[in-house]
């Protein structure tokens, strides 16, 4: 657990997603089964808040994101958002599009690494909750439908066109975020947008596994790798390198690196603690 910690304690029940921490693998799933997990403001502000939480916990260190039944997120919810703003003021308008955009700047700010696991369609917010995720598991039904510009809405929203054309290029997220069309996980992974795609029947187990793999390893290397990532996309060269010189003197002084070194001389495999 971090030591610095204000008067708030954590959140011990999230009421509008389920939340497991278990070996150091946090897992939100979506419980609206029956809406295709679609998502409502108060879902928002859940994952809003629960990502500023977990990097303070100290038991997690990855987060997996997940949908419960036949979908994975198809977006939001058609009733209880889209019928809501049209009757919002303009400051409330503001406020929520703030709202949705600080979930994607705390998937993209949160150190922990996140693995969107997607079965059937993310459409919408879905797919750039995806988007902003750092490892996308697909099955072979899912589906990406960044379809903003389908209920006559920018298709540029939460931050999909600074993330987009970064992942797939400019061509290819011009064509996304303006026409919204479906893209089966086929054409995501050769694009680039999936992370791997596997038969539907094997998406739990390969979530896992990646979950695991990266609770067990250098957690502190893979959250400041995650970092640097973040913070260099808009550095020129020279700013990049001066970065990584002195984040890479500070890991060395980590306890992980004098391990691998132990471990090494041992010829034994290293026990990484993430310090």
């Amino acid at each position: 657990m971090s030591p610095f910690r204000a008067s708030p304690g954590f959140t011990e029940r999230w009421q509008h997603f389920d939340l497991d921490v278990t070996d150091g693998v946090a897992t939100v799933t979506l419980n609206r089964p029956d809406k295709l997990n679609a998502l409502t403001f108060d879902v928002y502000a859940d994952l809003r808040d629960l990502l500023a939480e977990l990097p303070h916990r100290g038991d997690a260190k990855v987060l997996v994101i997940a949908g419960e039944g036949r979908g994975f997120c198809s977006g939001g919810d058609v009733e209880e958002i889209i019928g809501e703003l049209q009757r919002m003021q303009p400051k409330e308008l503001l406020e929520f599009t703030r709202m949705t955009g600080a979930v994607v700047k705390a998937l993209r700010e949160c150190p922990l690494p996140v693995i969107t696991s997607i079965n059937g369609v993310a459409a919408g917010a879905g797919s750039v909750i995806a988007l902003a995720s750092d490892f996308r598991l697909l099955a072979r039904s899912a589906r990406f439908a960044f379809l903003f510009t389908k209920v006559g809405l920018a298709g540029a929203d939460m931050g999909s066109a600074y993330l987009l054309p970064r992942i797939v290029g400019l061509g290819r997220a011009t064509e996304l975020l303006i026409l919204g069309d479906k893209i089966d996980a086929e054409r995501a992974e050769r694009i680039g947008l999936a992370t791997q795609v596997v038969d539907d029947d094997e998406l739990a187990t390969t979530t896992a596994a990646l979950a695991r793999r990266l609770a067990d390893g250098p957690s502190f290397a893979y959250g400041t790798t995650k970092v640097l990532l973040t913070r260099e996309l808009d550095m020129d060269l020279g700013s990049a390198i001066e970065l990584e010189a002195m984040t890479q003197a500070l890991l060395m002084t980590s306890d992980d690196h004098r391990e691998f070194y132990q471990a090494w001389t041992e010829g034994r495999g290293p026990q990484w603690t993430g310090k």
